[in-house]
């Protein structure tokens, strides 16, 4: 194998011995890269949060769920279903009903969204600041461009109207000898 590549798709080591496996790969064959981008997107953490307490049907999911669109929901809980992290348990019923709830694998996710949204509640206040600042900052790099792009608009219109230009186009001449 050639230094440097993968030994499958799915494999996201490097061939390297000082390789940091708390680093992420950022290839996007890499499963745990998928993982990540699966159960970190707004609508499957909303879902999990939701599945801690209880079973729950998936009107009851739409309804708790605050913009979300049934096909999206639908799509959420079948990946989530896929990875083993929801059960989805069909009954005999006229209507038919159907319960979600999470997977014991599921519930250990939950532990860490939960210190996540704890790390969020926490620092909430920081990142407003932060945010607050650089909009701040960007609008006044913005009016300072504005400005300087508004002051070589002058400069232009004053060359132009200058009246010691002669704007007088010529014509060159060829003598006939």
């Amino acid at each position: 194998m050639e230094d440097g590549t993968s030994k499958s798709l799915g494999y996201c080591g490097d061939t390297d011995d000082d390789y940091d496996v708390l680093q992420w790969d950022t290839r996007e064959d890499c499963e745990v890269r998928q993982i990540l981008d699966r159960v970190a997107d707004k609508w499957s953490l909303l879902v999990i949060a939701l599945l801690d307490r209880r079973s729950l049907r998936f009107s009851e999911l739409r309804r708790e769920i605050d913009g979300v669109s049934q096909r999206m929901l639908t799509r959420t809980l079948r990946h989530l279903e896929r990875d083993g992290l929801v059960s989805r348990t069909v009954h005999a019923t006229v209507p038919p009903r159907v319960d979600y709830e999470l997977t014991s694998l599921g519930a250990t996710l939950h532990a860490t969204i939960r210190a996540l949204v704890t790390w969020t509640e926490t620092h909430q206040n920081e990142i407003a600041a932060a945010r607050t600042a650089y909009d701040a900052r960007v609008l006044a790099e913005q009016s300072a461009a504005d400005a300087q792009a508004a002051e070589r608009d002058e400069i232009a219109r004053n060359v132009l109207s200058s009246p010691t230009m002669d704007r007088t186009p010529t014509r060159s001449t060829r003598s006939t000898a």
